[in-house]
Protein backbone atom coordinates (compact mmCIF):
# COMPACT_ATOMS: atom_id res chain seq x y z
CA UNK A 1 0.00 0.00 0.00
CA UNK A 2 1.52 3.63 -0.48
CA UNK A 3 2.20 5.66 2.02
CA UNK A 4 -0.26 8.36 2.65
CA UNK A 5 1.29 11.90 1.94
CA UNK A 6 3.08 13.44 5.41
CA UNK A 7 3.64 10.18 7.14
CA UNK A 8 5.65 6.97 7.45
CA UNK A 9 6.49 3.51 9.06
CA UNK A 10 8.97 2.61 11.55
CA UNK A 11 9.88 -1.04 12.04
CA UNK A 12 10.83 -1.86 15.21
CA UNK A 13 13.00 -5.17 15.96
CA UNK A 14 13.40 -6.45 19.97
CA UNK A 15 16.58 -8.52 20.08
CA UNK A 16 16.65 -10.86 22.73
CA UNK A 17 19.65 -10.43 25.25
CA UNK A 18 22.91 -11.70 24.50
CA UNK A 19 23.94 -14.88 26.64
CA UNK A 20 27.14 -13.55 27.09
CA UNK A 21 26.42 -9.99 28.69
CA UNK A 22 25.53 -10.45 32.28
CA UNK A 23 22.01 -9.18 33.35
CA UNK A 24 22.99 -6.06 35.88
CA UNK A 25 20.98 -7.67 39.43
CA UNK A 26 19.50 -4.80 41.88
CA UNK A 27 21.85 -5.44 45.42
CA UNK A 28 19.96 -6.73 48.37
CA UNK A 29 20.20 -4.40 51.78
CA UNK A 30 23.38 -5.20 54.06
CA UNK A 31 20.94 -5.68 57.06
CA UNK A 32 19.22 -8.60 55.22
CA UNK A 33 22.48 -10.76 54.49
CA UNK A 34 23.90 -9.75 58.39
CA UNK A 35 20.53 -10.83 59.95
CA UNK A 36 20.86 -14.03 57.75
CA UNK A 37 24.18 -14.74 58.63
CA UNK A 38 23.08 -14.02 62.77
CA UNK A 39 19.85 -16.74 62.42
CA UNK A 40 21.94 -19.39 61.17
CA UNK A 41 24.59 -18.75 63.91
CA UNK A 42 22.18 -18.48 66.33
CA UNK A 43 20.43 -21.73 64.56
CA UNK A 44 23.96 -23.71 64.65
CA UNK A 45 25.09 -22.81 68.57
CA UNK A 46 21.25 -23.72 69.53
CA UNK A 47 22.02 -26.85 68.01
CA UNK A 48 25.85 -27.49 69.42
CA UNK A 49 23.95 -26.38 72.43
CA UNK A 50 21.35 -29.19 72.38
CA UNK A 51 23.89 -31.96 71.55
CA UNK A 52 26.26 -30.81 73.94
CA UNK A 53 23.53 -30.90 76.45
CA UNK A 54 22.71 -34.43 75.66
CA UNK A 55 26.27 -35.83 75.28
CA UNK A 56 27.25 -34.16 78.59
CA UNK A 57 25.61 -37.18 80.86
CA UNK A 58 26.56 -39.92 79.52
CA UNK A 59 29.90 -38.71 78.26
CA UNK A 60 31.36 -35.92 79.91
CA UNK A 61 29.98 -35.71 83.29
CA UNK A 62 31.90 -36.42 86.27
CA UNK A 63 29.58 -39.18 86.82
CA UNK A 64 30.42 -41.12 83.32
CA UNK A 65 34.20 -39.84 83.84
CA UNK A 66 33.71 -42.60 87.70
CA UNK A 67 31.22 -45.25 85.42
CA UNK A 68 34.83 -45.15 82.94
CA UNK A 69 36.78 -45.96 85.10
CA UNK A 70 34.88 -48.83 86.74
CA UNK A 71 34.03 -50.21 83.23
CA UNK A 72 38.08 -50.66 82.78
CA UNK A 73 37.94 -52.57 86.42
CA UNK A 74 35.03 -54.65 85.15
CA UNK A 75 36.96 -55.49 82.12
CA UNK A 76 39.94 -56.40 83.42
CA UNK A 77 41.95 -53.56 81.85
CA UNK A 78 44.01 -52.68 85.15
CA UNK A 79 46.56 -50.93 82.88
CA UNK A 80 44.08 -48.46 81.54
CA UNK A 81 42.55 -48.04 84.77
CA UNK A 82 45.82 -46.92 86.35
CA UNK A 83 46.42 -44.33 83.53
CA UNK A 84 43.14 -42.61 84.24
CA UNK A 85 43.90 -38.77 85.50
CA UNK A 86 44.40 -38.91 89.13
CA UNK A 87 44.37 -42.84 89.68
CA UNK A 88 48.13 -43.35 90.05
CA UNK A 89 50.26 -41.94 92.65
CA UNK A 90 53.47 -40.89 93.36
CA UNK A 91 55.88 -41.63 96.68
CA UNK A 92 55.60 -38.64 97.81
CA UNK A 93 51.34 -38.22 96.70
CA UNK A 94 51.34 -41.66 99.27
CA UNK A 95 53.43 -39.88 102.16
CA UNK A 96 50.81 -36.92 101.87
CA UNK A 97 47.90 -38.67 101.95
CA UNK A 98 49.20 -40.93 105.54
CA UNK A 99 50.26 -44.03 103.12
CA UNK A 100 53.52 -46.08 103.06
CA UNK A 101 55.60 -43.99 100.69
CA UNK A 102 57.14 -47.24 99.72
CA UNK A 103 53.99 -49.23 98.67
CA UNK A 104 54.65 -52.31 95.87
CA UNK A 105 52.33 -51.72 92.60
CA UNK A 106 52.38 -55.60 92.31
CA UNK A 107 48.85 -55.82 92.46
CA UNK A 108 48.12 -53.37 90.10
CA UNK A 109 47.81 -55.66 87.46
CA UNK A 110 45.29 -57.44 85.45
CA UNK A 111 45.88 -60.88 86.95
CA UNK A 112 45.40 -59.81 90.67
CA UNK A 113 42.16 -57.88 89.78
CA UNK A 114 38.39 -59.82 90.87
CA UNK A 115 35.33 -59.71 89.28
CA UNK A 116 33.61 -56.42 89.49
CA UNK A 117 29.14 -55.93 88.54
CA UNK A 118 26.00 -54.62 89.29
CA UNK A 119 27.74 -50.94 89.13
CA UNK A 120 24.80 -48.37 89.96
CA UNK A 121 24.71 -44.67 90.37
CA UNK A 122 23.75 -44.01 93.85
CA UNK A 123 23.83 -39.83 93.70
CA UNK A 124 26.06 -36.79 92.60
CA UNK A 125 26.76 -33.88 94.88
CA UNK A 126 29.01 -31.09 94.43
CA UNK A 127 30.75 -28.67 96.77
CA UNK A 128 32.81 -26.00 95.14
CA UNK A 129 34.51 -27.61 92.10
CA UNK A 130 34.41 -31.33 94.08
CA UNK A 131 31.64 -33.41 92.81
CA UNK A 132 31.01 -36.64 94.55
CA UNK A 133 30.21 -39.62 92.81
CA UNK A 134 28.65 -42.21 95.23
CA UNK A 135 28.45 -46.13 93.67
CA UNK A 136 26.87 -49.17 94.43
CA UNK A 137 28.15 -52.33 93.30
CA UNK A 138 29.08 -56.28 93.85
CA UNK A 139 32.55 -57.40 94.28
CA UNK A 140 33.06 -60.69 94.00
CA UNK A 141 29.54 -61.82 95.18
CA UNK A 142 30.08 -58.98 97.40
CA UNK A 143 28.21 -55.93 98.08
CA UNK A 144 29.51 -52.38 98.02
CA UNK A 145 29.53 -48.54 98.27
CA UNK A 146 32.34 -46.38 97.61
CA UNK A 147 32.37 -42.66 97.07
CA UNK A 148 34.63 -41.26 94.70
CA UNK A 149 36.10 -37.32 94.42
CA UNK A 150 36.13 -35.83 91.33
CA UNK A 151 37.19 -32.40 90.28
CA UNK A 152 37.59 -30.41 86.63
CA UNK A 153 40.96 -31.38 84.46
CA UNK A 154 40.61 -28.46 81.65
CA UNK A 155 38.02 -28.97 78.66
CA UNK A 156 37.47 -30.45 75.18
CA UNK A 157 36.30 -27.83 73.19
CA UNK A 158 33.50 -26.90 75.18
CA UNK A 159 33.17 -30.05 77.30
CA UNK A 160 34.96 -30.18 80.81
CA UNK A 161 37.20 -33.22 81.32
CA UNK A 162 37.66 -34.73 85.20
CA UNK A 163 40.13 -36.25 87.37
CA UNK A 164 40.36 -37.84 90.34
CA UNK A 165 40.46 -35.07 93.43
CA UNK A 166 41.66 -38.19 95.63
CA UNK A 167 42.83 -41.44 93.98
CA UNK A 168 40.56 -44.23 94.10
CA UNK A 169 44.24 -46.74 94.81
CA UNK A 170 44.42 -47.80 98.61
CA UNK A 171 46.77 -49.76 100.52
CA UNK A 172 46.64 -53.21 101.60
CA UNK A 173 49.10 -53.81 104.39
CA UNK A 174 49.29 -57.47 104.72
CA UNK A 175 50.85 -59.65 106.74
CA UNK A 176 51.61 -63.42 105.95
CA UNK A 177 52.81 -65.65 109.02
CA UNK A 178 54.24 -68.87 108.43
CA UNK A 179 55.19 -68.19 104.32
CA UNK A 180 57.27 -66.17 102.25
CA UNK A 181 54.54 -66.66 99.80
CA UNK A 182 50.90 -65.87 99.29
CA UNK A 183 48.47 -65.69 96.34
CA UNK A 184 45.91 -62.51 95.87
CA UNK A 185 42.84 -63.51 93.74
CA UNK A 186 45.68 -66.41 92.44
CA UNK A 187 48.09 -63.97 91.87
CA UNK A 188 51.19 -65.64 93.77
CA UNK A 189 53.58 -63.06 95.52
CA UNK A 190 56.88 -63.19 97.14
CA UNK A 191 57.11 -60.83 100.42
CA UNK A 192 61.33 -60.37 98.98
CA UNK A 193 60.31 -59.32 95.54
CA UNK A 194 56.95 -57.13 96.65
CA UNK A 195 59.28 -55.45 99.80
CA UNK A 196 61.63 -52.71 100.09
CA UNK A 197 63.77 -54.97 102.04
CA UNK A 198 64.26 -57.50 99.45
CA UNK A 199 66.08 -60.64 101.05
CA UNK A 200 66.48 -58.80 104.55
CA UNK A 201 62.70 -58.79 104.74
CA UNK A 202 61.24 -59.58 108.26
CA UNK A 203 58.97 -62.27 107.78
CA UNK A 204 56.28 -61.08 110.78
CA UNK A 205 56.74 -57.42 109.22
CA UNK A 206 53.69 -56.38 107.02
CA UNK A 207 54.09 -55.63 103.36
CA UNK A 208 52.46 -52.94 101.77
CA UNK A 209 50.57 -53.12 98.59
CA UNK A 210 48.48 -50.86 96.56
CA UNK A 211 45.25 -52.04 95.78
CA UNK A 212 42.34 -50.72 93.59
CA UNK A 213 38.65 -49.25 95.14
CA UNK A 214 36.49 -50.96 94.39
CA UNK A 215 37.70 -54.27 94.47
CA UNK A 216 37.57 -57.76 96.57
CA UNK A 217 40.67 -59.56 97.25
CA UNK A 218 41.14 -63.04 97.93
CA UNK A 219 44.19 -64.13 100.06
CA UNK A 220 45.15 -67.80 100.12
CA UNK A 221 48.78 -69.44 101.49
CA UNK A 222 48.67 -72.56 99.06
CA UNK A 223 52.66 -73.98 99.20
CA UNK A 224 54.19 -77.53 100.20
CA UNK A 225 54.64 -76.10 103.98
CA UNK A 226 51.77 -73.94 104.70
CA UNK A 227 48.55 -72.98 103.62
CA UNK A 228 45.38 -71.30 104.79
CA UNK A 229 41.52 -71.04 104.03
CA UNK A 230 40.77 -68.19 101.97
CA UNK A 231 40.87 -64.43 103.31
CA UNK A 232 38.00 -62.04 101.43
CA UNK A 233 39.26 -58.57 101.56
CA UNK A 234 37.13 -55.27 100.45
CA UNK A 235 38.70 -52.58 99.23
CA UNK A 236 35.76 -50.31 99.04
CA UNK A 237 37.40 -47.10 100.19
CA UNK A 238 40.10 -44.61 98.82
CA UNK A 239 42.98 -43.28 100.52
CA UNK A 240 42.96 -45.76 103.35
CA UNK A 241 45.76 -48.18 104.67
CA UNK A 242 44.04 -51.91 105.13
CA UNK A 243 45.54 -53.98 107.86
CA UNK A 244 45.39 -57.49 106.76
CA UNK A 245 46.86 -60.68 109.07
CA UNK A 246 46.84 -64.12 107.59
CA UNK A 247 48.12 -66.80 109.62
CA UNK A 248 49.21 -70.10 107.73
CA UNK A 249 48.53 -73.59 108.68
CA UNK A 250 51.34 -76.16 108.10
CA UNK A 251 50.17 -78.62 105.76
CA UNK A 252 49.63 -82.27 106.46
CA UNK A 253 52.94 -82.95 104.11
CA UNK A 254 55.00 -81.03 106.37
CA UNK A 255 54.07 -82.28 109.50
CA UNK A 256 54.85 -85.59 108.10
CA UNK A 257 58.49 -84.84 107.32
CA UNK A 258 58.90 -83.37 110.18
CA UNK A 259 57.57 -86.10 111.92
CA UNK A 260 60.12 -88.20 110.07
CA UNK A 261 63.05 -86.09 110.94
CA UNK A 262 62.01 -85.89 114.83
CA UNK A 263 61.80 -89.80 114.54
CA UNK A 264 65.46 -89.79 113.10
CA UNK A 265 67.10 -87.28 115.22
CA UNK A 266 65.72 -89.81 118.36
CA UNK A 267 66.89 -92.97 116.87
CA UNK A 268 70.28 -91.46 116.14
CA UNK A 269 70.45 -90.57 119.81
CA UNK A 270 69.71 -94.29 120.93
CA UNK A 271 72.92 -95.33 119.14
CA UNK A 272 75.23 -93.44 121.93
CA UNK A 273 76.13 -95.84 124.49
CA UNK A 274 76.38 -93.54 127.20
CA UNK A 275 73.98 -92.61 130.36
CA UNK A 276 73.47 -89.37 129.05
CA UNK A 277 73.65 -89.13 125.12
CA UNK A 278 75.05 -85.94 123.92
CA UNK A 279 72.68 -83.39 122.61
CA UNK A 280 69.37 -85.48 123.47
CA UNK A 281 66.38 -84.67 125.28
CA UNK A 282 66.76 -87.84 127.61
CA UNK A 283 68.93 -90.07 130.11
CA UNK A 284 69.38 -92.02 132.94
CA UNK A 285 71.39 -91.17 136.41
CA UNK A 286 72.89 -94.57 138.25
CA UNK A 287 74.32 -93.85 141.59
CA UNK A 288 76.53 -97.15 141.28
CA UNK A 289 79.29 -98.30 138.98
CA UNK A 290 77.85 -99.10 135.52
CA UNK A 291 79.62 -102.67 133.99
CA UNK A 292 80.27 -102.58 130.13
CA UNK A 293 78.14 -100.29 128.25
CA UNK A 294 74.69 -99.28 128.24
CA UNK A 295 71.81 -99.51 125.11
CA UNK A 296 69.37 -97.62 124.37
CA UNK A 297 66.23 -97.94 122.25
CA UNK A 298 63.02 -95.69 121.76
CA UNK A 299 60.00 -96.95 122.30
CA UNK A 300 57.40 -94.72 121.84
CA UNK A 301 58.45 -92.23 119.16
CA UNK A 302 56.77 -89.02 120.21
CA UNK A 303 53.82 -87.97 118.05
CA UNK A 304 54.55 -84.76 116.39
CA UNK A 305 52.04 -81.71 116.05
CA UNK A 306 53.31 -78.89 114.41
CA UNK A 307 52.15 -75.40 115.35
CA UNK A 308 52.50 -71.85 114.23
CA UNK A 309 54.93 -69.59 115.93
CA UNK A 310 55.18 -66.28 114.74
CA UNK A 311 56.22 -66.54 110.77
CA UNK A 312 57.96 -69.93 112.36
CA UNK A 313 56.60 -72.94 113.62
CA UNK A 314 57.63 -75.22 116.97
CA UNK A 315 56.83 -78.33 118.70
CA UNK A 316 55.31 -78.62 121.91
CA UNK A 317 56.12 -80.60 124.70
CA UNK A 318 54.99 -84.15 123.13
CA UNK A 319 55.74 -87.42 125.10
CA UNK A 320 57.94 -90.36 123.79
CA UNK A 321 59.46 -92.91 125.66
CA UNK A 322 63.12 -94.42 125.76
CA UNK A 323 64.47 -97.30 127.34
CA UNK A 324 67.65 -98.06 128.72
CA UNK A 325 69.30 -101.54 129.56
CA UNK A 326 72.39 -101.43 131.50
CA UNK A 327 74.57 -103.86 134.34
CA UNK A 328 75.34 -101.61 137.61
CA UNK A 329 77.23 -103.10 140.60
CA UNK A 330 76.86 -101.62 143.39
CA UNK A 331 78.89 -99.66 145.83
CA UNK A 332 77.62 -101.13 148.97
CA UNK A 333 77.89 -104.73 148.79
CA UNK A 334 79.07 -105.15 145.24
CA UNK A 335 76.40 -107.05 143.97
CA UNK A 336 75.61 -106.74 140.24
CA UNK A 337 72.50 -106.32 138.75
CA UNK A 338 70.90 -105.94 135.11
CA UNK A 339 68.84 -102.62 134.68
CA UNK A 340 66.28 -102.60 132.05
CA UNK A 341 64.17 -99.55 132.29
CA UNK A 342 61.36 -96.96 130.62
CA UNK A 343 62.58 -93.51 130.56
CA UNK A 344 59.83 -91.22 129.55
CA UNK A 345 60.81 -87.97 128.24
CA UNK A 346 59.67 -84.77 126.12
CA UNK A 347 60.23 -83.61 122.79
CA UNK A 348 59.72 -79.72 122.29
CA UNK A 349 61.61 -77.93 118.87
CA UNK A 350 61.50 -74.65 116.90
CA UNK A 351 61.24 -74.72 113.68
CA UNK A 352 62.74 -72.26 111.17
CA UNK A 353 61.96 -71.90 107.60
CA UNK A 354 65.32 -70.88 105.71
CA UNK A 355 64.64 -68.26 102.59
CA UNK A 356 65.67 -70.89 100.59
CA UNK A 357 62.56 -72.97 101.60
CA UNK A 358 65.06 -76.01 103.44
CA UNK A 359 64.14 -76.20 106.93
CA UNK A 360 65.67 -76.36 109.92
CA UNK A 361 64.53 -78.21 113.52
CA UNK A 362 66.35 -77.11 116.62
CA UNK A 363 64.79 -80.03 118.98
CA UNK A 364 65.12 -79.84 122.85
CA UNK A 365 63.08 -81.32 125.48
CA UNK A 366 64.16 -83.55 128.80
CA UNK A 367 63.42 -86.81 130.90
CA UNK A 368 60.45 -86.34 133.01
Amino acid sequence: MAARPGSYTVKVTVAEPDAATPRVRRRRPLWVDLTSIALVTALLLAGLGVGSAALYRPLYSPTAFVLHYLSLLSDGRAGDALAVPGVALTPDQLSAAGLPSTASSALLRSTALGQLSDVNVVSESSEGAVTTVTVSYSAGGHSGTTAFRVAPDGQLGVLPTWRFATSPLAVMSLTALGTMQFGVNGFVVDKRQVSPDGENVKPTEPIAMLVFSPALYAIRIDTDISSSSGTAVLANAPGVDIPVTVQAQPTAQFTSVVQQRVNEFLSQCATQQVLQPTGCPFGYVVRNRVEGTPTWSITQQPTIQVVPDGNGWRIPDTAAVAHIQVTVQSLYDGSVRRVSDDVPFTVNAGITVNPDETVAISIGGGTN
